[in-house]
């Protein structure tokens, strides 16, 4: 089970995710509107701007703070392979150490 943050320490599980939209189109706010009038809109921005929709398995519908590339990018680092991602941070490393100071 694995967990992504949506802003100001609110989690959804991953596996449970559909869709990441942004909110300017006409059909991402019919379906914010469909959501609240069926009970299943969830707010997590504490009254800031609303960035971002998730949609769930289940039918509902989180708004979130967080820009959707943002959320994007956190779901795609999770998804990333452990042994790949481990690689990339010594390679990082090996890297800094190596840098030569200007």
């Amino acid at each position: 089970m694995q967990l992504i943050n949506v802003g100001f320490g609110n989690t959804v599980m991953v596996d449970r995710i559909i869709a990441v939209v942004n909110t300017g189109s006409s059909p991402a706010r019919k379906l914010k509107e469909i959501a609240k009038e069926s009970g299943k809109l969830v707010d997590v921005t504490e009254g800031r701007r609303t960035r971002s929709m998730l949609v769930m398995d289940s039918s509902h519908v989180v708004l979130s703070s967080i820009q959707s590339d943002t959320i994007s990018q956190r779901l795609a680092s999770l998804q990333q392979d452990p042994y790949m991602r481990a690689a990339k941070e010594e390679e990082k490393r090996s890297n800094a150490r190596t840098a030569q100071p200007i």
